[in-house]
């Protein structure tokens, strides 16, 4: 049986024409910042975003910790949201690896954070609290439903950023997907931060790595906190390859993502029980069992899993649900299918 799987972006295989590539890449010690590829590769990242540099990591994971680490000193300070990847998901590392205090606050449901609430969260001058030293901001948003976050909301932020001399930094790893639902380019919502990480791994379909992208002097300082974490990954040219595969062929299709989420949405509120919630912005759907349903969350995923069709848990009674490169009309159609059959 052929499987839909929905659990992320993260599940997609590399393309034919990527592992072409990753075959065929010359390569040297990336260590040494030999490997051809990979300087390839970061050039045309850091051109893309309008930066002076870029840096190929492991991980958004890693890209973020290194951008965190890089802005921040131990017993600094970092603003960032309650529902932000780097809070949530990325194993507390910038406290337990670079002692950043965090102070999270409020997400607003389209990803955003209140002006206010920034403002009110910049300390003041006192020995007795951490060193506000920066705004970090996520475009899409992850747990906001996949939330775009207008350029004119960033701008605003930049503008209070400047004001208290903060530094700014986007978790983008979706900010493709962001550039097209907003039909601008991906530069332009980079422009006001001070440096930006993006994934390959997601979206664009590569099967391993992000960039980070920022000032020349900001990289060099990250590549240092790169090593520290163990990631110079010697001849990976290889991964390199596929990564620029996907910048040259992948961000004009994201756009069919987009569309499959709506038609699978719009599918999925046509079934008994189920509630779409928010609506699709890029190519994530959420869905949640409405209170009708007396099915536990576990046995619907494994019921579901037995029709194949795979999808994320997100809450106690809640999916979510991405579109990626390897789903197609008949994959949505599946998806939709074995939501109502499960649930009838």
């Amino acid at each position: 049986m052929d499987i839909v799987d929905l659990r992320s972006d993260t599940v997609t295989h590399p393309t034919p024409e990527m592992r072409a590539a990753m075959a065929a890449a010359p390569v040297g010690d990336d260590v040494y910042g030999e490997d051809p590829t990979v300087n390839r590769l970061q050039e045309m990242a850091a051109d893309m975003l309008g930066k002076e540099a870029g840096l190929f990591v492991a991980s958004g994971t890693m890209g973020n910790l290194a951008a965190i680490l890089a802005h921040c000193g131990r017993g600094d300070e970092v603003i960032l949201g309650s529902k932000s990847h780097t809070f949530l998901f990325e194993a507390g590392g910038i406290s337990a690896l670079g002692g950043v205090h965090s102070c999270q606050i409020p997400n607003r449901a389209d990803g955003s954070l209140a002006i206010e609430d920034i403002r009110a969260a910049i300390r003041p001058d006192d020995a007795h609290y951490p060193v506000t030293r920066l705004i970090s901001l996520e475009n899409t948003h992850n747990r906001c439903g996949g939330a775009v976050v207008p350029l004119e909301y960033t701008l605003e932020v930049r503008a209070l950023a400047d004001e208290r001399r903060l530094l700014m930094h986007l978790d983008g790893a979706r900010l493709f997907n962001a550039a097209v639902a907003l039909g601008r380019p991906a530069r332009e919502l980079a422009a006001p931060f001070d440096s930006v990480t993006f994934c390959l791994s997601k979206a664009l379909c590569a099967p391993v790595g992000s960039v980070l992208c920022g000032s020349r002097e900001f990289i060099r300082k990250a590549h240092r906190i790169r090593k520290q974490l163990g990631g110079g990954m010697r001849q990976a040219g290889i991964l390199a390859a596929a990564g620029i595969v996907a910048l040259e062929t992948m961000m004009d299709r994201l756009a069919e993502d987009h569309a499959r989420a709506r038609k699978l949405a719009d599918g999925l509120k046509q079934v008994a029980g189920l509630i779409v919630d928010p609506e699709p912005a890029t190519n994530m759907v959420f869905v949640q069992l409405g209170p009708q349903i007396q099915l536990e969350t576990a046995r619907v995923v494994e019921r579901l899993k037995e029709r194949g069709v795979l999808v994320g848990v997100v809450g106690s009674r809640r999916f979510r649900l991405v579109l990626h490169y390897w789903i197609d009309d008949v994959g949505v159609e599946r998806a939709v299918s074995a939501f109502r059959e499960v649930l009838a």
